[in-house]
């Protein structure tokens, strides 16, 4: 494996791990898990490149009951999970012996982390969460070391990867946000629920009038009466208001075999009520449970649009063991390495006409996570992105004022203030990126590292 002639060794001096509480204004619920509150994770490092010394940054939402599902872990035990891994890839990165690129540092210190926290009980979804955070930091560090934005300087080989030189980046200045329907949402006005009492969308139909949304990601339940009974209560509703729209669906791996994959498909297609959302419909991701995703095929279920893997996604090889099986796409997730969406996208890249990159994240949050990876998938390619952190939080939440003040000052076409609180701009469906294009890594503002919460 060549490593790039720009290719910028560093050496990590420090690492800080912290954590913020982020409570939901409207609970979000995918497969049988209903979250209200979870932690945030930031990670602040410090590098040293040529004697001198850069900092850099990461975020990610610590969600339960995605990384593991396991029914007996309460979303606490989830919580810690994902700590231990942050902690175990501290100490990893602290040890290696001698600079390296910063995809060096992944491929080693990473993955001997994720080695570790897997020999501890940690399943390798969860696992990886640590070196995803710590590799997003570094790189940051890195560009910033170098004066570049992540476009030039991932183009130019900095981090080290063997892929970015093949790829084509692109630095786009808006990207289509995707609206996540979970299965607690409310679709009309008139559906029963409690309401924050905010002003703000509520429902699927708010949602739609406020921001002018022509991208939608539905979950599904797996159940068939229940999932097309609110599949066509919403594209009832989509069809009245939403234009020419188009939609996702999201299997959550709530499908026990490929044979009921295949029932349910069937259904699908002979129920007259959402035969336009089907036909509407770019995508189906992760149908089946992860510990069976890889081991039954696809061929023969009729599925006549794409599925692709989403959590299955916990190996460097899981993407071509997907496709032999018929899969014909995988997920960009920061959460889950910046170095796992570039070897996906590479691989893309070689059948741009039968396979695909999708973003996916719902769960980023205002600020650096929202931020990082958004610009990850639009650099890629990816013109739509599953973004919804804006509608079950309110802006950027307990943050200090200051901070969220910071943030939109230095990017004020992604944030715009109503009323002193800044929040995530949707404008006709879209945000707009084009100051995400700064050094270091789509951010030109830092968290108040003070208010934020020692994870020891």
């Amino acid at each position: 494996m060549n490593v790039p002639m720009n290719a910028v060794p560093v050496r990590v001096r420090a690492i800080s791990l912290l954590q913020r509480h982020v409570t939901l204004r409207l609970p979000f619920r995918f497969g049988a898990a209903t979250v209200t509150q979870c932690p945030q994770a930031f990670v602040r490092v410090s590098v040293e490149k040529e004697g001198k010394t850069f900092d850099g940054m990461s975020a990610e939402l610590m969600v339960p009951k995605w990384f593991d599902k396991t029914a007996g872990l309460t979303h606490e035990q989830n919580f810690e999970q994902l700590r231990e891994a942050l902690r175990t890839a501290r100490s990893a990165y602290l040890a290696a012996d001698a600079p390296l690129t910063p995809f060096a540092l992944s491929q080693t210190q990473g993955d001997a982390a994720i080695s570790t926290a897997v020999a501890h009980g940690l399943p390798r979804l969860a696992a990886q969460f640590g070196p995803a955070l710590l590799d997003k930091a570094v790189a940051d560090a890195a560009l910033r070391a170098c004066g570049l934005d992540w476009v030039r300087g991932v183009s130019t080989g900095i981090l080290g990867d063997p892929w970015s030189g093949t790829l084509s980046l692109k630095a786009p200045d808006r990207v289509w946000l995707r609206h996540t329907v979970g299965l607690a949402d409310r679709i009309l006005a008139g559906d029963a629920g409690a309401s924050p009492g905010d002003g703000l969308p509520e429902t699927l139909e708010d949602a739609l009038a406020r921001y002018g949304l022509r991208y939608f990601k539905i979950k599904l339940c797996g159940q068939l009466d229940a999932d097309l009974d609110r599949l066509a209560r919403i594209a009832s509703l989509l069809a009245s208001a939403a234009g020419d729209y188009r939609v996702t669906l999201d299997g959550n791996e709530t499908f026990a075999s490929a044979q009921a994959l295949g029932e349910f498909w069937r259904a699908l297609q002979a129920t007259p009520q959402v035969q336009d959302l089907l036909a509407r419909t770019l995508l189906l991701e992760q149908p089946l449970p992860r510990h069976l995703a890889l081991n039954e095929t696809l061929a023969g279920l009729g599925i006549d649009v794409p599925v692709i893997l989403d959590e299955s996604d916990d190996h460097a090889d899981v993407f071509d063991n997907g496709l032999k099986l018929g899969y014909r796409g995988i997920s960009s997730k920061a959460c889950k390495g910046i170095y796992r969406s570039l070897h996906s996208a590479w691989r893309v890249a070689r059948e741009p006409q039968r396979l695909l990159l999708s973003g996916e994240d719902l769960t980023c949050q205002a600020g650096l996570a929202v931020q990082q990876d958004t610009l990850l998938a639009a650099s890629l390619g990816v013109t739509h992105i599953e973004r919804n952190g804006h509608h079950y939080v309110d802006g950027f939440g307990v943050a200090p004022q200051a901070e969220a003040n910071a943030f939109a000052q230095a990017h004020p076409d992604l944030y715009q203030t109503h009323q002193g609180r800044p929040r995530l701009s949707v404008r006709d469906g879209q945000l707009q990126i084009s100051s995400l294009h700064v050094p270091g890594f789509a951010s030109a503002a830092a968290p108040l590292w003070d208010s934020l919460t020692v994870i020891r």
